[in-house]
C-alpha cells in the first residue's frame, strides 16, 4: 500500500471526519472508498488494449474531378428549377 498526503479545505475535512466517525471508519478508509467510487463512475477515457475502435476507411481521394462535379451540380440545380414550376 502506498502512503500519500493530500490537502483538503477545512470544511471538507470536517465533513469527512464526521462521516467516518459516524460509520466507525478511518478517514483513510473513507478516502479509499470515495476514490474507488469516483474512479468506477468515471472510467479511463483511454482505449483499453483490444477494445473496439471505429474503423477508419481510406477513400483514396476524389474520384470525380472537381470541374466535372461542378457541372453535375449545375445540371441538377437547372433540372430542379424546371421541375419546381
Amino acid at each position: 500500500m502506498t502512503r500519500t498526503q493530500i490537502q483538503l479545505p477545512d470544511e471538507l475535512y470536517q465533513r469527512a471526519k464526521t462521516f467516518a466517525a459516524q460509520r466507525e471508519l478511518s478517514l483513510a478508509e473513507v478516502t479509499r472508498r470515495g476514490l474507488e467510487l469516483f474512479l468506477a463512475r468515471f472510467p479511463s477515457s483511454e482505449p483499453q488494449p483490444g477494445a473496439w475502435r471505429l474503423p477508419c476507411v481510406d477513400g483514396g481521394g476524389i474520384k470525380v474531378p472537381l470541374h466535372t462535379l461542378r457541372g453535375i451540380v449545375a445540371d441538377d440545380e437547372t433540372n430542379r428549377s424546371l421541375t419546381d414550376r
